[in-house]
Formats: structure tokens, sequence, C-alpha cells
């Protein structure tokens, strides 16, 4: 049996959603009718935006997948990003839309008219959405779907927010008060939150987010395991889909090395981090190190010293001692949220105590990564 592909599997288990989404749809919307139920009508409505955002997670998984071209040579991974958009979207939408629908029955109530088989639906549709939200979310982290983890997830808070509806009809045929338009009201609220919540992560990876601490720390222990690799520092990784992610990264190594030294060295960190990690590194530099001269090692130590004693300097890497043209290079990554001129000079200062009769390079870095 061949396995299926990723994109295969998304796609399978997105019609799995669209049909169960569909016909719990037609379920709800049945009962919302002939009980004068606008909670489990709101309800209905959530299930057929599910099964929309099933559609389009379909289409937008086949066109993220097409193979790279002349004009985008790095895939069209990013319209996964675009199609999550569009749901977050619908989603909004359709929650503004039920909550507007709430608030009109709130001013102009009616009496729902509950039937045993309607209570009775309504509970097989709390388990169906249990049992649809853990398998589409068990397979969004098998296949790494956002998507797909999203709805699994959106899934599982439905079958509490149909649970909660199966409850009101029951307090309202045990004391005869209703429930049913706050519900309402309070189940378009959660979908509000869930259609902002989705665009704001959305948003978020489109701009460009901050790469997660796990993956940063793996793609840099897979550098740094290659023999000849002293350090590895200011590592960028441009996400082009969940499935291509391209990385850049500066390395220290001892300055001795040759020019075929650093090409094989360049290659087999190429090769293992993608192997290990799946990252593509798109580009390596070089800083080099005076590993062969102590007192630049000590004056290493000491300048490091100073600088990370500065408030908002978080790390300091880079340095190389140049006796020939009497100056130090180095750099500092600098954090978010203080003044950078300002913490760039006292940098200078601190530096230039230690080492007066030298000049100075600092570069300031930004943090981008862990």
């Amino acid at each position: 049996v061949i396995p299926m592909s990723r994109e295969q599997k998304i796609i399978r288990t997105s019609y799995v959603g669209i049909l169960v989404n569909v016909l719990l749809a037609a379920f709800k919307a049945g009962i919302g009718v002939l009980s004068h139920s606008v909670a489990i009508m709101m309800d209905a409505v959530n299930n057929l935006s599910d099964a929309l955002s099933s559609v389009i997670t379909i289409i937008g998984t086949k066109l993220a997948s097409r193979a790279p071209d002349e004009k985008h040579p790095l895939g069209h991974g990013r319209i996964e990003y675009l199609s999550a958009l569009i749901i977050g979207a619908i989603v909004l939408y359709a929650g503004i839309t039920a909550f507007v629908e709430s608030v009109k029955k709130i001013i102009h109530p009616e009496v729902p008219d509950y039937a045993p088989v309607s209570l009775l639906i309504i509970a097989v549709a709390v388990v169906a959405k249990i049992l649809l939200g853990l398998y589409v979310r068990r397979t969004g982290r098998e296949v790494n779907s956002d998507a797909l983890v999203a709805s699994g997830s959106d899934a599982l808070f439905d079958s509490i927010i149909s649970a909660s509806t199966l409850v009101a009809a029951v307090v309202f045929l045990i004391s005869g008060v209703s429930l049913e338009a706050w519900l309402g009201a309070i189940i378009s609220v959660v979908i509000i939150k869930a259609g902002y919540e989705q665009l704001q992560e959305t948003i978020s990876e489109i701009l460009g987010r901050r790469l997660d601490p796990e993956t940063a720390r793996a793609v840099k222990k897979s550098i740094t395991s290659v023999p000849g690799v002293l350090g590895a520092y200011d590592l960028i990784v441009h996400s082009y889909g969940p499935e291509r992610m391209v990385g850049s990264v500066h390395i220290e190594v001892a300055e001795d090395l040759t020019a075929r030294d650093l090409d094989t060295l360049e290659r087999t960190i190429t090769d293992r981090v993608c192997a290990e990690t799946g990252v593509i590194m798109g580009g390596i530099s070089v800083y080099s190190l005076n590993t062969n001269d102590s007192e630049a090692m000590e004056l290493r130590k000491a300048v490091s010293a100073a600088a990370l004693s500065i408030d908002g300097v978080k790390q300091v890497h880079g340095f190389y001692l140049d006796k020939i043209q009497k100056r130090i290079r180095l750099d500092a990554v600098i954090a978010f949220g203080v003044d950078r001129g300002d913490t760039l000079r006292r940098i200078r200062e601190a530096v230039a105590g230690r080492c007066p009769d030298y000049g100075l390079e600092i570069t300031a870095d930004y943090d981008i990564t862990d």
C-alpha cells in the first residue's frame, strides 16, 4: 500500500469534515425551525461555516502544493496562509451575523418548542463533534497543518457549545425558563472570538513572526554539531509554507581555515540541517575567531563581559582582534524595547575602556531568534 502524501491526508480529512458538518447543519436547522430555537439555528450556522472552511482548506491545499515555477521558485506554500485568512474572515462574519439575530430574538422573544427526538439528535451531534474534532486535530498534528489542528480544536469546542444548548433545552422543559436567545448571543460571541483569533494568528504568519524556540534550538544544535563550527549566530528562518522553511546563519570558525575547508563545512551544514530539521540553509556567513592567540581570547572574554553588563544587551558574538589594522570587530544582540542608539553608545564606551588603542566596529543586531 502506497502511503498517502501530506496533501492527500489533508484533503481526505477535510472531506470528512464537510460531510459531518453538512449533515449536522441540516439536522440542527430542521430542529431549530420546528422548535423555534435560535440557539440551535446559530449552532447550525456554525456547522455550515465549518463545512465551508473545509472546502477552502481543500482548495488552498491543492493550490499550495503546486510545483515551484519561474515566478515562484520557492513554491506556493504561503497560499495556505491566505486560505486560513479567508476562513478566519468567514468565521468572524458568521459570528457577527449570529449575534445580530440573537439580539433580535432577545428583543422579540419566541417560545421554543422541543420534542424528544430533537434532544436526541442534539445529543448525537455532540458525540459526532467530539469524534470529528479528535480525528481532525490528530491528523493536523501528524501532517503539520495548522488549519486542520485549528479545525479540530474548534470542533471540540463546538461540542461543548452544542452540549450547552442541550442543557438549555432541559432547563426550559423543567422550569419553563427560556435561555435560547441569550445562549445564542453567547455562542455568537464565542464564534466572533474564534474568528478574530484566527485572523490574528494568520496575519502574524504572513507578517513573519519569531521562530519558535524549539525549532531555533534544533537548527543551531544541528549546525554546531558539525566539527569545525565553534558557534552559530544570527539565525533567520523564512517560512514559505508549513513544509518549506529557508534559513541563513553566521557560523564562527577558526581563522586559519582554507576556502576548501569552508566549502566542505558549509555543504555539510546544509545537508545535516535539512535532514535533521527540514530547514533549507540558503546562506551561511562566516565569523573568524582568533583561536591561536591567547591574548585575543582573553580580551574577547573581557569585552564580552563588559558589553553583557549593559541592560538590553542579550548576546555578544563575532569578536575578532585584528592586530595589523588595530581594529576590533564584534556584534551585539540588542533586545527590543530599549533605546538602540543609547545602548550601542554605552557598548562602545565599555569596550573602548578596555582596549583604547584599537578602533571599534560594532554591529547592533536585532533579537530575531532565541
